[in-house]
């Protein structure tokens, strides 16, 4: 695709599910992508297995809950690498609990991460994108911030909030020349999907459920991304920004 050749990239959680898929994707459309994850030994066996295939990854630790270490990880990229053209906030994390038998502790991890983390994130790589006058931001939300998911409430509450503050942003830096684009994905294989599957007692019956109610009868593939986030990056999807699509093998569809 146009536009994406020697970008500098960075993906949240890279080290595994669909970061690391998006991750290979990008760079064999010839982006340099930086993976920014918590887990180095995961994110450092990705960035090898895109040097494997003549790819350009390396890592940084980061911890997206945490606005310093964003200001750290982001700052040492752009001096050792160059500038952020491109940010894909993918990383997420959830415990499948009910909302009636949760807690505090609890939703403060669950938001730490899936709103806060890309806020933080937002905030220190995009006033750099807009004081140069372009860029690009794919999300990685849910379609259980579309239409819910039992188990997960406050997940689809930050979910939620990432497509809303998306728009907005998408509306206030168009300008600026940076565009913002939300993906959401349905039931999807993932390691997070394995530990969901865990905690609620009755996993097998869950998936296989959850595969007949798709009208593509299977769960999402980590594979299944790489292609709208590598377009909706770049100089293609020029004229597209605040949207949100959804990649759920027509479980969730609108218009």
């Amino acid at each position: 695709m146009r536009g994406l050749d020697g970008k500098i990239a960075v993906v949240t959680g890279g080290g595994s599910g669909i970061g690391r898929a998006i991750s290979l994707g990008l760079v064999q459309e010839g982006a340099i992508v930086v993976i920014f994850d918590i887990d180095d030994k995961n994110a450092s066996k990705v960035a090898q297995e895109a040097v494997a295939i003549g790819g350009n990854a390396s890592i940084q630790h980061c911890d997206i809950a945490d606005y310093t270490s964003v200001q750290t990880a982001v700052q040492k990229t752009e001096a050792d690498i160059g500038p952020i053209d491109f940010l894909v906030n993918n990383a997420g994390w959830d415990a499948a609990v009910n909302f009636l038998d949760s807690d505090p502790q609890l939703w403060a991890k669950v938001i730490g991460i899936n709103l806060m983390g890309p806020i933080h994130m937002h905030h220190v790589v995009l006033e750099k994108m807009a004081e140069r006058g372009g860029g690009c931001v794919v999300n990685i939300a849910s379609d259980a911030g579309r239409v819910g998911s039992s188990g997960e409430a406050v997940y689809s509450a930050c979910k939620g909030g990432v497509i809303a503050f998306t728009k907005t942003l998408a509306r206030e830096l168009t300008r600026s020349g940076v565009r913002l684009n939300t993906v959401c994905p349905g039931p999807t294989d993932t390691p997070l999907f394995e530990e969901f599957k865990s905690a609620s007692g009755n996993g097998p019956k869950i998936a296989e459920g959850l595969a007949r109610a798709i009208p593509m009868k299977r769960l999402g593939d980590p594979s299944d991304f790489p292609g709208i986030v590598a377009f909706l990056l770049s100089d293609d999807a020029g004229y597209i920004t605040g949207q949100t699509i959804s990649v759920s093998g027509g479980l969730t569809m609108h218009g």
